[in-house]
Order: structure tokens, then C-alpha cells, then sequence
């Protein structure tokens, strides 16, 4: 039986927005949907006509239902989703300022930090062609770590490529504890996604070179450096660099979500490095023109034209008029 195309557990919360884009203690409304890092990329894979499932954990009250809900009218499958009887649902506040939003997670204690290594054995997940995690997950809890560990060392889901997204995150351990934790599991997975800035301030590198260089286990390592470039450095042979798209930001949040997905599915296609470059700069410059965590997708054949452009008109290329796909 053909298994799914990507796989990614994590958590999904619900997150809540000011209407309006005012500073949180300012706000008469709050808008209500729903975010996560691993979900955010299985819903940009679903809805570019991947079979993409998530493996999560939700609490039994009326945010986890809709979480599901949510996750599940973006295309990803949602079966092997648990509900905790004993444990709530994760939540999450945007706060809208000047200097850049602000996010404040109300996630102790929630029943998908209380996922461990258990949920890799459901048979729904047998023959993925990729297993998409998170450092956001590793610092959940204990059982979380142990998980992330366990996928990358022991990997349960045979065949599978692992891809890890470090995505690190200071509200929720400081960089002295997660610079550790995230290198040593990072340089187990085999495709890497990392920001360069993320990588000065866990291990102190100063380029994408060093990164590779601190990272020497992985197939292939992504660095990432905001509105410059993304590089592609795999073990063996040249780098690939494709410089970012100019686009105005709107919202920063879930860019990096869109860039992994849209790298992953020109992955599934067996596009060359290039275009997987593109196809994350593509998905990720959507994602910066609109304030939620996720942006509407592409037709997938535009994205194929776009990563076809010459490189003097992909230098040049104004997503800023570009229509978008209706689907959410």
C-alpha cells in the first residue's frame, strides 16, 4: 500500500489575532484561527495535491475540534490525530506592534505536550516518502524530545527522508539549552531548514558555510537569510544559492513554514536544487503578503513557470500584483 507523501507531527494550536492589526492591549476584537508550524506545511502540501497526513494530539474541548476541523479542510489527513480526554488544547496570542509582532503561547501543560514516541508507530504512516519535523516539538516536554530523538536516530518510518526544520523559538527555552539539543538532532536528520540568523544566536556561525561546516551528517543543509538569499549546501558538491524575491511585508509569522513546504513539494517532484529553492521563496513570499500564518497557494503550474525564469527575471519578479490561487 503507497503510504503518504509527507508525514509531520507537532502541535497546532489556536491562535488569536487583534482585529485590525492593533497592539494587543489595545484590542476590542479577536480573530480566531488556527496556526502550527508542522500543520502550516502539511496544508500548503495538501492543497498543491500531496497526500499529507499529521500525527498530533489535541485536547477533547471545543478549540481541539476545531483545530481538526481546521487541519482537515486544508486537505491534510487528519486520522491519526489524538484527542486527550485529560488535557487542553494549546493557544497562542498574537500581539501587533511596530517593531514586529509579538506572540504569547498559552501551552503548558497541553495535550500535545504529551506526545512521545508512540505516535511514529501508527500504521496509517507506513511507507512515507517524508517525515517532516520541528525543534518547536523538542521543546514541548520530555516526551516530545524523546520523540524528535527517536525519529531521527531510530527511524521508525523506514524509508522515510527526515526533514527538520530547527525553528527556534526564545519564548520557549532559552538558546543556551536549545542550542545543544537542536545541533545534535539536526545533524541527524537528512535535510536540514534553518535560518541564518536562528544559527548565530544558538551556535555562532557567521555563514551558510559555517553552518554546513557545524552540520556535517545531513544530505543537505537549507540556510535561509531573510529577504537575501537561501542557500542549498548538500554533503557533496557545489552550493546553490537563489536569491530571495522583493516582496512587502505584511506579516513575518509562517514564512518559514511556506518556504520548507514549497522546497518539500518541488522535493516530491524531483526538481533540481534550484527550483526547490524557488519553489520556498515563492511559497514564502505569499506567505509574507498576508496577515495569518498561512497564505492561499499557487497553482502549482505557476510555481512551475516561475522556477523556470531565466535568473535575470527571477531577480527582477513582482509577486506584488500576481493573483493567487481562491484556495485556502
Amino acid at each position: 500500500m503507497t503510504g503518504p507523501d509527507l508525514v509531520t507531527v507537532g502541535e497546532t494550536m489556536v491562535v488569536l489575532t487583534p482585529g485590525g492589526a492593533v497592539p494587543l492591549d489595545r484590542a476590542e476584537d479577536l480573530a480566531v484561527g488556527v496556526g502550527g508550524a508542522e500543520t502550516n506545511v502539511a496544508g500548503y502540501l495538501a492543497r498543491l495535491g500531496h497526500h499529507a497526513l499529521w500525527a498530533g494530539r489535541v485536547g477533547d474541548d471545543p478549540f481541539g475540534r476545531l483545530v481538526v476541523r481546521h487541519v482537515a479542510e486544508a486537505g491534510v489527513d487528519v486520522r491519526a490525530v489524538h484527542v486527550d480526554p485529560d488535557a487542553p488544547t494549546g493557544l497562542y496570542v498574537k500581539d501587533p506592534a511596530p517593531g514586529g509582532t509579538r506572540v504569547h503561547y498559552y501551552r503548558a501543560g497541553s495535550a500535545a505536550s504529551r506526545l512521545d514516541r508512540t505516535v511514529l508507530d501508527d500504521p496509517r504512516l507506513t511507507g512515507a516518502r517524508v517525515l517532516h519535523l520541528s525543534g518547536i516539538t523538542a521543546a514541548l516536554s520530555g516526551s516530545c524530545r524523546a520523540l524528535v530523538e527517536h525519529a531521527v536516530t531510530r527511524r521508525p518510518l523506514a524509508g522515510a527522508l527526515v526533514s527538520f526544520d530547527v525553528n527556534y523559538r526564545p519564548g520557549l527555552w532559552p538558546a543556551a539549552l536549545a542550542g545543544p539539543v537542536l545541533h545534535r538532532l539536526a545533524d541527524r536528520a537528512d535535510l536540514v531548514f534553518v535560518g541564518l540568523d536562528e544559527a548565530r544566536t544558538l551556535w555562532g556561525v557567521e555563514d551558510p558555510d559555517d553552518v554546513r561546516r557545524l552540520l556535517p551528517g545531513p544530505d543537505t543543509v537549507v540556510v535561509k537569510d531573510g529577504p537575501v538569499a537561501a542557500t542549498a549546501l548538500p554533503r557533496h558538491g557545489p552550493a546553490t544559492v537563489v536569491p530571495a524575491l522583493p516582496v512587502t511585508v505584511v506579516e513575518p509569522v509562517g514564512a518559514g513554514d511556506a518556504f520548507a513546504a514549497g522546497y518539500l513539494a518541488a522535493l516530491l517532484r524531483d526538481l533540481d536544487p534550484a527550483a526547490r529553492l524557488r519553489w520556498g521563496h515563492l511559497l514564502a513570499a505569499h506567505a509574507l503578503r498576508v496577515p495569518g500564518d498561512t497564505a492561499p497557494v499557487p497553482a502549482a503550474d505557476r510555481l512551475a513557470e516561475f522556477a523556470t525564469l531565466p535568473p535575470e527575471r527571477w531577480t527582477t519578479l513582482d509577486l506584488s500584483e500576481e493573483p493567487l490561487d481562491a484556495r485556502t
